[in-house]
């Protein structure tokens, strides 16, 4: 979007973690971080309309109504964070939260390069932003000690894994899609 430029580009001003994007860690990232960014961001408008804040809750009608209810669709990252993420910002500062979005990028990425057969990228990326660094980090370490095995198996030990911390937190890791029905 012409005019819009980004000091974060990890962490985007609705609260979404950019950097667990699978577009972002790939390379082609659409959104408001990605270079000129995401042309159709209704969120990356208003903020120009609204003096060009770097996050939504310094905008004195945060939180409106984009706000009010959570997103019903995924779409790269899952959204339903994107209210906690904000106020997690507001709270502690951005360098601090910052810390622990490059805690969880760096986790995200080892998963990817050491763990992934290739069909697991959503769910790590789910993960990684969802479930709570302390979880993240004790499964990595429990991964890290096993012993050497095919790729398959690991990968099929560190989705269980993640998912056993899904399902004690009550958490879904897997993307909400739009319905199929017409």
């Amino acid at each position: 979007m012409k005019g819009f430029v980004r000091k974060q580009p990890l962490l985007a001003l609705c609260g979404l973690e950019c950097g667990l994007c699978p577009m972002y860690v790939g390379k082609y990232c659409p959104g408001c971080g990605g270079g000129p960014g995401n042309q159709s961001c209704k969120i990356a408008k208003c903020s120009l309309e609204h003096g060009g804040m770097e996050f939504c809750f310094q905008c004195s009608d945060f939180p409106c109504q984009r706000y009010q209810e959570e997103d019903a669709v995924d779409f790269f990252l899952p959204g339903q964070k994107r209210n906690w993420t904000l106020e997690q910002v507001r709270q502690t500062g951005v360098d601090v939260y910052m810390k622990d979005l490059s805690q969880r990028m760096a986790i995200l990425n080892r998963l990817l390069e050491k763990y992934n057969d290739g069909r697991r990228k959503s769910l790590y990326t789910a993960a990684a932003c969802l479930l709570p660094l302390s979880e993240l980090q004790r499964i990595l370490e429990t991964l890290d000690n096993r012993k050497e095995e095919p790729l398959k198996d690991a990968a099929k030990a560190a989705a269980a894994l993640l998912q056993e911390a899904a399902d004690r937190l009550h958490l879904s890791l897997k993307l909400r899609k739009k319905s199929s029905k017409a």
